[in-house]
């Protein structure tokens, strides 16, 4: 976990002794972990990770958290094959790290993964979820791919200038009210855009008292007056999913 002098906006929950229920494959290029439904699915949730990359055990928990509900989930190296950002990486280079990992510039990815999951897995339903970085490729896939009949993006930063109102499909915005990197006047802006000029369903949440991160915060990290909100967002995420897919 991060120090308190760095700004690690999902060090919060960090554990590396996790064992997943999933597996790892190879989609084409890239790496990916895939956790299937108890029972046989035919819908299916691309889970995006956050900048510490598609290993961190805190998204695999989501990925697994999806499964047992009903879902096929796979969570992508939407990276590449690059590195993902360590706690322990000096955060003055972060901006230049985070140039060259464009959360908008991941259709090639995503091509590939939709691909997997229909002709490998016989997803006929297909969602989407991301946290932090992966809220913001939530975003720009639900602007891209019809076939993403649900998106929940998960405290992604957005800015004033973004294009964000064409979105395909329904998308549920959860944010924390005292995320120290997404000002609340942003996410206001983002609901009255939506409002203006949204044609699908959406709804726009925020969490009081919470911080960035704090949906896919795990067990022992977790403190007891946050508990009941860590659940209901992951509950409201579950719900959004089975409401579209």
């Amino acid at each position: 976990m991060a120090n308190e002098s760095r700004p690690c906006p999902c060090g919060i929950g960090d554990r590396f002794d996790y064992e997943g229920c999933g597996q790892e494959v190879q989609v084409e290029h890239i790496k990916a972990y895939v956790c299937k439904a108890p029972a046989s699915a035919d819908k299916a949730v691309v889970v995006i990770h956050d900048i510490f990359g598609w290993q961190l055990p805190n998204t695999r928990y989501m990925a697994d958290m999806l499964a047992a509900n009903g879902y096929i989930a796979i969570c992508p190296d939407f990276f590449a094959g690059r590195e993902a950002w360590k706690p322990s990486d000096d955060w003055s280079k972060f901006d230049d790290w985070l140039k060259t990992r464009d959360a908008r510039k991941i259709n090639k990815e995503a091509d590939a993964v939709l691909k997997y999951l229909k002709e490998q897995c016989g997803a006929k339903k297909l969602g989407v979820v991301g946290f932090c970085w992966g809220g913001i490729a939530v975003h720009h896939l639900m602007m891209t791919y019809p076939e993403l009949k649900a998106g929940v993006s998960l405290y992604g930063l957005i800015k004033d200038s973004d294009d964000i109102s064409n979105l395909l499909n329904p998308t549920f915005f959860i944010f924390a009210e005292k995320d120290d990197f997404i000002p609340l006047h942003q996410i206001t802006l983002l609901e009255q855009k939506l409002n203006k000029n949204c044609k699908v369903d959406f709804e726009v949440k925020i969490y009081p008292g919470q911080t960035h991160g704090f949906v896919h915060r795990r067990g022992e990290d977790i403190s007891p007056q946050d508990k009941p909100y860590i659940e209901e967002g992951r509950k409201d995420m579950i719900n959004w999913l089975n409401k579209y897919i």
